[in-house]
């Protein structure tokens, strides 16, 4: 079973910084992607961003240039350096990570299916 824990929320004035940490554990498959979502007050958890075993990542539009995700595949966690925080950011942040379901033809089929009891970020202007 997957564990994620996560660590590094707070609170911090528009234009700061934070960096949120996720200690992972159990068997993750290496073809399945980790990442970084978010929910704010009255709206839908929102996927932030994502890395895959090859280190390629991907993020939503509105945290691109701010936002880095990375991994520690021998300290088996994972982080997300938020910068230029502005109000917009301010939600409980989870950790996630996805459970292979399939595979067919080559292709690994998985979704996020093991998740982090989540960490609050508060931004403040």
């Amino acid at each position: 079973q997957v564990q994620l824990v996560e660590s590094g929320g707070g609170s911090v004035q528009a234009g700061g910084s934070l960096e949120l940490s996720c200690a992972a554990s159990g068997y993750m498959d290496s073809r399945c992607r980790m990442g970084w979502h978010r929910q704010a007050p009255g709206k839908e958890r929102e996927l932030v961003a994502t890395i895959n075993g090859d280190g390629t990542t991907t993020y939503e539009d509105s945290v691109k240039g701010r936002f880095t995700i990375s991994q520690d595949k021998a300290k088996n966690t994972l982080s997300l350096q938020m910068n230029n925080l502005n109000a917009d950011d301010t939600a409980v942040y989870y950790c996630a990570a996805e459970r292979l379901n399939f595979v067919f033809a080559e292709n690994a089929y998985c979704d996020f299916a093991y998740w982090g009891q989540g960490t609050q970020v508060t931004v403040s202007s």
